[in-house]
């Protein structure tokens, strides 16, 4: 099988159709026994619950070629266990982890010749996805769903690679207190949206929001988990009184990467009113998409808060936990914890 013939280091974090994508319905009670299909098209009814009540929850994850050769994705037993929580707080069946995984290897293994070569600086991600499918109009749980995953080649999340970017405090709230901002469901996403697009219009990569109990405390963006470095050089992540900040597996990784590399982690609630203090000197965004994000500047209106040691390119701890943990997906570093998953 031979790669496919793509520009792999210059293209976007964007769609574009792979050969395969795997698909399993859950009707009577059980979920049948799944397959992998060359059509990338839904029909579904137009009162499905997924149009009406958005009852549908997603993942994301990549597969990567290793230095040696390999293809090999990243804890996916993570990635199973967070949807199985997404599917359970939105009424929905759970799509059991071994399932998950096998689905997601069959996809990547049909797929070989769509994962970038190692050193391009692409991966191919993956979205592992569930709605209701069945007609519902009043106000309950579909009784039938549909599991689906599809993968695409893709570049960095943000234009700029590893040019530091800016942020904005929103106006708006990501995620109501014992809400759902801890799963992904798609509906958290849909209410980003304008946020994100004014945000954008306004020349900023991404909005940061403050929680929506008190706006005194640092959540996260629309799509990333949010990280600190103090002057003393410790890793400060953020967490939420209220349970609304997604549990990143990328900034899970991290810390356990900060802690193997002897850097102290502390995570803890942060104020906004700490950061606009100076007593950070690096931020940056952390999620499957990106990896790590740094961020440069954050503006609140007229205030704007600078890291002066990540301010004009990525900041040297940043760099280091991007650099080794980037470095075990590769397989350029020792994976002391089984996190890489190999598929072929």
């Amino acid at each position: 099988m031979a790669k496919k013939e793509i520009d792999w280091s210059n293209i976007g974090f964007g769609y574009i159709k792979t050969d395969y994508r795997y698909v399993s319905n859950f009707k009577d009670g059980s979920w049948d026994e799944g397959t992998l299909t060359t059509d990338d098209m839904i029909t579904l009814n137009e009162c499905a619950c997924v149009f009406q009540y958005a009852q549908t929850c997603f993942e994301g994850l990549k597969a990567y070629t290793t230095e040696d050769g390999h293809i090999v994705t990243f804890r996916p037993d993570l990635n199973a266990e967070r949807m199985m929580n997404s599917a359970a707080r939105l009424e929905m069946p759970q799509f059991p982890k071994e399932r998950f995984i096998d689905a997601i290897t069959k996809l990547v293994a049909a797929n070989a010749d769509f994962v970038p070569p190692y050193g391009s600086g692409a991966t191919l991600y993956i979205r592992p996805y569930m709605f209701g499918t069945n007609p519902v109009i009043g106000v309950k749980p579909a009784s039938e769903y549909q599991f689906r995953a599809f993968c695409t080649p893709v570049g960095p999340y943000f234009k700029g690679g590893l040019k530091p970017i800016k942020l904005r405090i929103s106006e708006y709230d990501r995620a109501a207190p014992h809400g759902t901002g801890n799963i992904k469901a798609g509906l958290n996403y849909a209410m980003s949206l304008k946020p994100t697009m004014d945000a954008h219009r306004a020349g900023f990569a991404e909005n940061l929001y403050l929680d929506s109990q008190s706006r005194t405390y640092v959540e996260e963006t629309g799509g990333a988990n949010v990280l600190f470095v103090t002057k003393d050089g410790t890793l400060v992540v953020p967490q939420s009184h209220t349970d609304s900040i997604l549990p990143s597996i990328t900034r899970r990784s991290l810390v356990q990467v900060a802690e193997d590399l002897g850097i102290t982690v502390v995570q803890r609630p942060v104020e906004w009113a700490e950061v606009k203090s100076g007593a950070f000197v690096e931020c940056g965004l952390c999620g499957t998409a990106a990896v790590i994000s740094p961020v440069g500047e954050i503006h609140e209106d007229e205030t704007v808060v600078s890291f002066p040691a990540g301010h004009d390119e990525i900041g040297p701890v940043m760099k280091k936990l991007r650099e080794t943990l980037t470095g075990i997906q590769d397989g350029a570093v020792e994976d002391k914890h089984n996190w890489v998953f190999e598929i072929c």
